[in-house]
């Protein structure tokens, strides 16, 4: 009898040392497929941003395109998307720009002095960039996509890039 339970403890300890291996892989599996979920969820949701923010200044642009009134500035030593408005006889100015992680809007009146955490938080974003190209054109840069706008017509451009994303109308 010895024998027999001699060997029914080396059956159970083996069976619980495969069932330990078992449980351990299966948790490693669930928290490998969590850390890539979070990971996807996080490209997802920044590469929306960068679509949503260069929709909404092609918008801007749409809305406010006349000869001359949107350019590229600096804004505090920030790169900036510019256009001027004038309103009962005042000029005032709205900036398009990158601060801290976002993408921020001031609309302000034209010799006025504000600092860049004074305007409104759009979106978080990791960059943009604005670059004139020639014949009215802008090429707006938002992470891993661009778009080129005409700044007379509000039409856009096709790039033949195969970085670029040009979002349609």
């Amino acid at each position: 009898m010895k024998k027999m339970r001699r060997g029914g403890r080396i059956d159970t300890v083996f069976v619980l040392i495969i069932f330990c291996i078992f449980a351990v892989s299966v948790l490693m599996v669930l928290m490998l497929g969590a850390s890539i979920y979070q990971n996807m969820t996080e490209i997802s949701r920044q590469q929306q941003n960068e679509r949503t923010v260069l929709s909404y200044i092609r918008t801007k642009v749409r809305s406010n395109d006349e000869n001359g009134r949107i350019y590229i500035d600096q804004f505090n030593g920030l790169p900036a998307l510019v256009y001027d408005d004038e309103f009962d006889g005042r000029q005032f100015r709205t900036a398009i720009y990158h601060y801290n992680g976002y993408i921020y809007e001031l609309y302000s009146e034209v010799g006025l002095e504000f600092s860049p955490d004074q305007g409104t938080q759009i979106l978080p974003l990791d960059s943009i960039s604005f670059e004139t190209l020639e014949d009215g054109l802008i090429r707006v840069s938002a992470g891993t996509k661009s778009i080129i706008l005409h700044i007379r017509t509000g039409s856009e451009h096709m790039l033949s890039d195969a970085q670029t994303e040009v979002i349609m109308p």
